[in-house]
Formats: C-alpha cells, structure tokens, sequence
C-alpha cells in the first residue's frame, strides 16, 4: 500500500485531517522521507540536542512495557532508548487515548505497516529504537505498542507530564 492510499484510509476512517499516519510497507519503510514535525496534544518533536534525559524502556513478548509509567516535566525533551527484548516485532507509539484507538483501527486493517512519525519507534525482536520528544504540555497520556493483537493484550503505559511551576 502506497503512503497515499494510507492517509486516504485514515482519512476515510478518522474522517479528519487532524490526525494522519504516515505508513509503508515494511519491505518500503527506508524509501520514505520523514513527516515534519507538527504540534500534538501530547507534545512535538524533539531536538537530539536538546535532550534533558533519556529513559530506558523495555517491551516484551508478555505484551508489556518496563516501565508501564513514565513521569516527565512539561518543557523536558526526553529521549526514550526503546529495547525489544523479546522475540517478535513491538513498536511504541506515543499519543492519547483517541488517536491511538485511531491508529489502531487503520492497524488492525493494515498490520503490515510501520510508522513514520517523531513520536514512534518499529523495533525488530533484539533491537533498539529510540524517540526523541518534547513534552510541552501537561497532562496524561498514553503509548502502546499499536502491532495488532498487542495492544488488545494490555501492551500500553501512561505517561504523565506534570505542569512547569508557574502555569
């Protein structure tokens, strides 16, 4: 499926273009040019230079996230070092809980596809993948490893991101 008639699809499924998935076949995920980054409800994109902090996470195949709660300060760009220590294919997919029930949908539909976005990290059994984000904004949200049948499994944690002093 073409990165084209992927976004037709979250489109059509989401029904906005509020939210979009950048996706590729796995055997086309190299060919594709990152998407810019743009403001989430859960943050933006982070800068490598910028990093304040790096948390190690762990997913493994008991569909599960080392830690399953991550608290971070608004304004911290945190770099997540993500290993899969099991034996299949996880992802970790930064978000709320709507657009991750979003994402899953188009998933469950196309679970051949990986993600092109700031805020996730495919990662192949043994493997390290890493995000780079900057949690700008307060509040509770979500990740989860979007790979169908791993989420419905309980692969999800929080992340909490208290408000800077002042706000």
């Amino acid at each position: 499926m073409t990165y084209s008639r992927a976004l037709l699809l979250t489109v059509l499924l989401t029904g906005s273009w509020g939210i979009s998935y950048a996706h590729t076949e796995t055997t086309k995920a190299a060919t594709m040019a990152p998407m810019s980054q743009e403001q989430m409800e859960w943050g933006i994109g982070g800068d490598a230079k910028r990093v304040s902090r790096t948390i190690q996470v762990q997913m493994l195949d008991t569909m599960r996230f080392v830690p399953e709660r991550i608290d971070v300060k608004q304004g911290e760009t945190v770099k997540f070092v993500v290993r899969n220590d099991g034996k299949v294919l996880h992802e970790m997919v930064i978000g709320n809980r709507k657009s991750l029930d979003e994402h899953m949908a188009v998933m469950m539909k196309n679970p051949g596809m990986e993600h092109d976005q700031p805020y996730s990290t495919h990662v192949a059994a043994g493997k390290l993948g890493d995000i780079i984000w900057n949690f700008n904004r307060a509040g509770e949200f979500d990740f989860a490893c979007l790979i169908p049948g791993h989420f419905q499994a309980g692969m999800v944690g929080k992340i909490r991101v208290s408000a800077a002093k002042g706000k």
